[in-house]
C-alpha cells in the first residue's frame, strides 16, 4: 500500500491536493518529504509538477478541482507560518478571539461565501439598474454639515476651527444630479451616523441610493421589483412572480401595527371598537382609544 501525505493548496477559493508519495526512494522525492513534513500548516508554498486526473475513487464532486491533483517535482516554502491563535478551517473560537485575529477570520468557508455573494449581488444589481438607465455616480464623503436628522461625524481639517461632516446620506448631491440632467442616478453610497447601533444599522453602512426625475410611484415599484427579481433568480434560483403583493399605509398599520410588517405573522390586528362600544364594563369605559386584540 502507498502511503502519502497530502498538502493542500489554495488559490482563492479553490483547493487542489498534491499527494507526496513517500514510498518512492529516489533522493528529489525524498527531499520533497523532507520539506512537506517539516513545513507547518498554513504556510505559504509555491508547488510546480503535474497536473493528473486522479483515479475514479479518489474523486471529490464536492470540489471544484476534484477530480485532479498536482503531482509535485519542487516544493519551495515562500514563508513558513507561526503558530495560529486558532485554526480557521476547524477551531470554533470564541468571538473576541476572531475579532482580534481577523485576518485569520476571513479565512473561514462561511466569511469567505459572505463577501463573495455580496460581490456578486451588488454586480447583479448594478447591471440591472444600468438596463434601466442608471448612471453609477460617486459622490464626495466629506460635505458640510446639514442640520436635522441624525448626529454626523466631524473630521477636522488643518484649518483651525474648521471641519468637514461626513455625509448622513448623498441626498443634496443627487439632487443637484437631477437639476444636471443626470434624470437617473445610482450608488453603492457610504453613509455615516453618530448614533447608537440598531439591528439593521451600523455608525457606518452601505446602501443602495437611487433618484429618478419625472417618474410616478409604479415606475419605481417596478424598477425595484425587477431589480430583486433579478438578485433571487441569480443567486437563490428563485422565480419571484410580479407584481409584488402592495398593500397601504393605512391596511399595514390597521392589521399589523407597524409601517414595514412582517407579512408571515398572520395573527393580524382586529379592531372591535363598535363591539365594545356599549359594554358595561368598568375597563373598556376607561381607555377612549381604539382597543385591538
Amino acid at each position: 500500500t502507498h502511503t502519502h501525505s497530502l498538502t493542500p493548496s489554495h488559490k482563492t477559493h479553490k483547493k487542489t491536493q498534491s499527494p507526496i508519495h513517500t514510498h518512492k526512494e529516489n533522493s528529489a522525492f525524498a527531499e520533497l518529504v523532507k520539506v512537506a513534513q517539516e513545513t507547518p500548516l498554513h504556510s505559504v508554498i509555491s508547488v510546480q509538477g503535474t497536473v493528473q486526473l486522479r483515479p475514479g475513487s479518489n474523486t471529490n464532486p464536492n470540489e471544484p478541482t476534484g477530480a485532479v491533483e498536482l503531482h509535485p517535482t519542487a516544493l519551495t516554502v515562500l514563508n513558513t507560518s507561526q503558530p495560529l491563535p486558532f485554526d480557521p478551517e476547524q477551531s470554533k473560537a470564541n468571538e473576541m478571539l476572531r475579532m482580534k485575529h481577523r485576518y485569520l477570520d476571513l479565512r473561514r468557508p462561511e466569511l469567505q461565501q459572505a463577501l463573495r455573494l455580496r460581490s456578486a449581488v451588488t454586480a447583479t444589481i448594478r447591471t440591472a439598474l444600468h438596463r434601466h438607465r442608471f448612471v453609477d455616480v460617486e459622490t464626495p464623503t466629506l460635505f458640510k454639515r446639514t442640520p436635522g436628522g441624525a448626529a454626523e461625524f466631524l473630521v477636522p481639517t488643518r484649518t483651525p476651527g474648521k471641519f468637514y461632516s461626513l455625509v448622513q446620506s448623498p441626498q443634496q448631491y443627487k439632487q443637484l444630479l437631477m437639476v444636471g440632467a443626470l434624470d437617473r442616478y445610482m450608488q453603492f453610497a457610504r453613509c455615516y451616523r453618530d448614533e447608537d447601533g440598531r439591528q439593521d444599522r451600523q455608525p457606518e453602512f452601505t446602501q443602495v441610493d437611487l433618484e429618478l426625475s419625472f417618474t410616478t410611484r409604479e415606475e419605481v415599484q417596478a424598477i425595484i421589483e425587477d431589480v430583486l427579481r433579478d438578485v433571487f433568480a441569480e443567486h437563490l434560483k428563485l422565480d419571484l412572480p410580479v407584481p409584488f403583493p402592495h398593500m397601504t399605509y393605512a391596511q399595514a398599520m390597521d392589521q399589523y401595527g407597524v409601517d414595514k410588517p412582517d407579512t408571515r405573522f398572520e395573527m393580524h390586528l382586529t379592531d372591535v371598537t363598535a363591539i365594545l362600544a356599549n359594554c358595561k364594563s368598568v375597563t373598556f369605559k376607561a381607555h377612549k382609544e381604539v382597543l385591538t386584540f
